[in-house]
């Protein structure tokens, strides 16, 4: 059994690569997607939307939101629980979907529950989309038995949460946007009438595009509700000169030519999702701190990551302020100190980061 030895240079190189944010930048949207297997949907923009901003920090200032929108459109991408995906990849889903909820976990046992207790409410909803689709949750009746019950925010939001269950199950899709809104339409008519992949060879496929999307993972890792982090048996065994453990590494990673470059990351980029990995392979401490009280914040609002080349350098504190037309500037935060090189290469992705928001610059 080949068990690959890796520095952490080596282990960041193939992360960085694996996530199209080398040198060697990519040139069309729909390359960038498929590369990173997703797009993650998250309604802050303090600087930008994340979507575009992922986007972005790949593709460069040729990247226009009007692309996304279109490729949406045109259902070359499709949003999938907050995730935008190839339209292709939706046929690696939908044997999952008809098997829903699969196995009996305790919480999956109370959500079968519920939306059997509702299934007249389930059938209202197919019946109105099928009729009058795409339309938004508030267009769709409640006429649950049992409402939803929670300590959160979806406490009592019968319809939206019973629309979550209907997309696990495959009857229900997001078809388009009116504004903030999600436009809900039958499965059906939204996603491509493709193959279905069986369950367990759908899973390995699944594991693979993830694993090369992130160059190196672990096989195993705390459950997450849409997208994983681990990436179960597939690809080869590695481990990681000072890091604790073994490691999945995607074996057409390992050994080619790395060259770096800078790039502003979104909060929410793969790259650094998984803080645990992003500490053990990169060394750096990160955390998202909007929800923190300002006094308490180390590094801003919403703070970009920094990357060159292999390394995490340090945290962009910005807002976009549209009413005033600027990109704001408050702190360029250096874990470590940059180089001339360095300096000069974020100060241009820093020019180029307002250029594409269409805002005059203004620094600290």
């Amino acid at each position: 059994m080949t068990v690959h030895q890796l520095s952490r240079a080596d282990a960041r190189r193939i992360a960085v690569r694996a996530q199209l944010l080398d040198r060697s930048r990519p040139t069309e949207l729909l390359d960038v997607v498929r590369g990173l297997t997703l797009l993650q949907i998250d309604p802050t923009a303090a600087v930008a939307p994340n979507a575009d901003l992922v986007a972005w920090s790949r593709l460069g200032s040729s990247y226009s939101p009007a692309d996304l929108t279109a490729a949406l459109e045109k259902r070359t991408l499709l949003e999938l629980r907050a995730m935008i995906r190839p339209g292709a990849d939706l046929a690696l889903y939908r044997a999952e979907m008809a098997a829903w909820p699969g196995d009996l976990l305790p919480w999956r046992k109370h959500q079968r529950d519920w939306v059997r207790a509702n299934d007249a409410c389930r059938t209202d909803i197919l019946a109105r989309l099928t009729a009058a689709g795409p339309l938004p949750s508030r267009g769709l009746p409640d006429t649950c038995a049992v409402p939803w019950t929670s300590t959160g925010w979806t406490n009592n939001r019968n319809v939206t949460q019973l629309l979550e269950f209907m997309v696990l199950r495959g009857e229900v899709a997001i078809a388009g946007r009116g504004g903030r809104d999600r436009l809900w339409d039958l499965a059906t008519r939204v996603y491509p009438d493709d193959p279905v992949v069986p369950v367990d060879e759908a899973r390995r496929v699944r594991d693979e595009r993830r694993l090369r999307a992130l160059g190196i993972a672990r096989a195993k890792g705390p459950e997450c509700p849409v997208e994983p982090l681990d990436v179960g048996e597939v690809g080869e065994l590695a481990v990681v000169d000072g890091v604790k453990g073994a490691w999945r590494v995607d074996p057409s990673l390992l050994g080619g030519p790395f060259a770096g470059r800078a790039a502003l990351l979104s909060p929410f980029d793969r790259l650094i999702h998984d803080r645990k990995r992003t500490v053990e392979l990169f060394e750096f401490d990160y955390q998202l701190e909007m929800y923190k009280p300002a006094a308490k914040r180390r590094w801003g609002y919403f703070a970009l990551p920094i990357l060159y080349g292999d390394r995490l350098v340090g945290k962009l504190d910005a807002t976009a302020d549209r009413k005033a037309g600027v990109l704001r500037v408050a702190a360029i935060h250096e874990d470590v100190p940059f180089t001339k090189a360095a300096a000069t290469a974020i100060g241009r992705e820093v020019k180029d980061l307002a250029r594409w928001l269409g805002l005059d610059l203004v620094l600290p």
